[in-house]
Formats: structure tokens, sequence, C-alpha cells
């Protein structure tokens, strides 16, 4: 099974069935688990197709968190050999679907279109041609007892692009009104919006780095961005990571944890500062090149756990001041599984979901694999 995964080998296996499903309205969940490792977050969430317009509600939403046997097993999952990442595989969408029915339990969910989920990454070498997200499998459609769409980025990755980021789709259909979407979760990514199509990127790796500095001082994060404030900017440091060349590169460019254990861990043993010091020299650095990226933008829409860090928008404000808006609550911690939420909806009617202009694919393409449960029956 591990082949599928792995560009230049098959990645269609009789696994798409039931596309081209055309009709207005659409009630799914979606599902996300980012490389921050936060834990699963889940979306109950309608969407409507009205007079030529993409719009949604959220009806439930909640974070499920990694226990700390699952936080460790991900976290160093890039590491594993092909047979334990299966291995791993078959476990987490086990995980997967249990969390799901949960969820889908208690708020009395019932009669969806789908679950539609991203997995979670634990490879991505796009340059390699290789990309994994466990989850994705048959046994997830079987475990929930209804349609599936998932593993949205290995046909991308096939057809030359990064297979990231995926998000920016659904900001072009959900979020049309701002000029620019930044998502900082465990790398930051932007979409920006021209008038005939849109640019998105990785930018930086985010709290990926930021939590494992916290770690070091006893928390799975930097509430508010506290500790990150008592510390000192170092120059030596800042000006390391800014020249990473990864910084210069033109887009389409994603990132990856692999990225981050080749780049950015060796600096942890050169520029031995205290934990408090490298939080506040990475926040600096963080905003620093979100605003490279992001310096010709007003009106930017901004998502993810790293909207709570209140330091970092500090930073971000004083590199920028007045481009950045908070939207509320719900929509800054699920924007991410809302929109794969859409991603599965465009799959199921047949419609490009992933753009070419953004992840460098040969093509626009409607990506995603479909699966109904083993025992569903056409009657």
């Amino acid at each position: 099974m591990a082949q599928r995964y792995f560009i230049g080998l098959k990645f269609s296996i009789k696994r798409v069935i039931f596309t081209n499903m055309k009709k207005t309205h659409y009630r799914v969940v979606g599902v996300m688990s980012g490389t921050s490792l936060d834990g699963v977050d889940l979306v109950h969430c309608s969407l409507s197709y009205l007079k030529g317009q993409w719009v949604y509600a959220i009806l439930h939403a909640e974070t499920i968190p990694y226990e700390n046997q699952w936080f460790e097993r991900l976290s160093s999952a890039h590491e594993s050999t092909l047979a334990q990442i299966d291995d791993l595989d078959m476990a987490y969408t086990r995980l997967l679907g249990t969390r799901v029915n949960d969820f889908m339990s208690r708020h009395e969910i019932s009669n969806l279109d789908a679950v539609c989920s991203h997995g979670h990454t634990v490879l991505h070498q796009p340059e390699n041609k290789m990309t994994r997200q466990i989850g994705n499998r048959q046994e997830l459609a079987d475990v929930v007892g209804c349609r599936v769409v998932c593993d949205f980025r290995v046909q991308d990755v096939a057809l030359g692009g990064q297979g990231a980021p995926l998000v920016p789709i659904g900001d072009r259909l959900l979020f049309a009104s701002y000029t620019a979407c930044l998502n900082i979760g465990g790398f930051a990514n932007a979409s920006i919006r021209h008038p005939t199509n849109s640019v998105a990127f990785d930018i930086a790796p985010a709290n990926i780095v930021l939590n494992h500095w916290a770690s070091q001082l006893g928390a799975a994060y930097d509430q508010d961005g506290h500790w990150a404030s008592q510390g000192v900017l170092k120059q030596d440091l800042w000006t390391a990571l800014n020249a990473l060349p990864f910084y210069d590169h033109s887009g389409p460019k994603s990132l990856g944890r692999e990225w981050v254990g080749q780049n950015i861990t060796p600096l942890y043993t050169r520029f031995g500062y205290a934990p408090k010091d490298w939080l506040a020299t990475f926040s600096d650095h963080l905003a620093y090149q979100i605003h490279r990226s992001l310096r010709d933008q007003k009106g930017i829409l901004v998502t993810g756990g790293g909207a709570f860090n209140h330091h970092l928008m500090s930073c971000l404000e004083r590199y920028q001041p007045g481009a950045y808006i908070l939207p509320e609550r719900t929509t800054i911690e699920f924007k991410e599984a809302l929109v794969f939420g859409l991603l599965g909806v465009l799959r199921l009617r047949g419609e490009n979901n992933c753009l070419a202009a953004v992840t460098g694919a040969s093509q626009d393409h409607s990506s995603g694999c479909v699966f109904m449960p083993s025992n569903f029956t056409v009657i």
C-alpha cells in the first residue's frame, strides 16, 4: 500500500467513485490535523452554491487534543521506516474514525454528504515526488459509515506540483472580500488574490518552532506570547534565520517537518540561547518574513493558532501597521477544516479544487479520493 503515496508509481487505485455530484446544498464534516499537533479539528458545516457564489455556515466545531502517546508518535513519524508508517497509518485511521464518530454522536449529526479529511502529513518532499498523509484509507469510510473524501495532495504532486498549499481555493471562494489570507499554524502560509488568479505559498515555520521552545519551559505553547515578550531578540540568530535560502525562492514553494529538521534544528545548538530569547527572536523573524511576503497587501485575514499569540501579532503590527484583520474566534480556529470540507464538495462535483498557479502543477485539477463504506450497496 505504500506505493500509492510515492509519485511515479500508481496514485489512483479503485477509489474514485460517485463524483460529479451536482446540487446546491451540502452538509459535511471537515477534518484537519496540522503540523503543530494541537489536535484534530472537526467542523460540521453547510456549504451552499447560491447565485454563482459559495456561502457557508459553521454548525458545530471543536478541537480534540492528542494524547501524549499520539503526540510523540506523530511528531517523530517522519523518521520512521515505510513499514512503520504503514502500521501508523492503519492505527491513525482508526483513531480518526473514532474521533469523527464521537463528534457526530455528541452533536447528533446525521445524513451527511461526506466526511472530508486532510489526514495528517508525515512525509512531504515534493522535490522528490513524495508526499504522504496518514488516515486516508478505505477503513475511515468503514468506521464512520458514510462517504469519505480525502488524500488531496498526492495527485497534485504527481502532476508536478507542491501538493500544497491547498487552502487557497477556499480563500478564493469563501473569503473573497480580503486581499490576502494568512494562516499561522505549524507553518505560516498565505494566499494573495489577484483579479485573474491566486498566488499562494508557505512563508516560514511558525508554531512548529515556537511550540518546541515553549515545551522547554514546560508548556505545550507560549500562551499569548507571554514568554516571547520577556525574551531578548538576538541579532546574530535573527540574521542566521533570515539568511536561510528558502526565503529567497520564488513560489510555488512549500515546507515540511523534514525541512525544519534540516535547517532550523541545527541552529538550536549552534545558538545556545535561553528558550525565552529563542521565542522572542523567532517571533520577530517570523513576523519579518510574513511582512516580506505580504508588504503590498492591506486587509489581510489572519487565522490559525498564531492569531492568538499577542506578542507575534504585535510584531506583525509593528512591521505593517493596520494591515491585519482578526475574524471571530471560530473562523480563526477552524478555517482550514472548513476549507477541507469545501475541497471535498468540489471533488464530489468534479470541479477543480487544486490551482496550478498556487502549487505549480501542470494544470488545475479536481483532487482527492472518494471512498464509500465497504458494506455500501446501491438500491
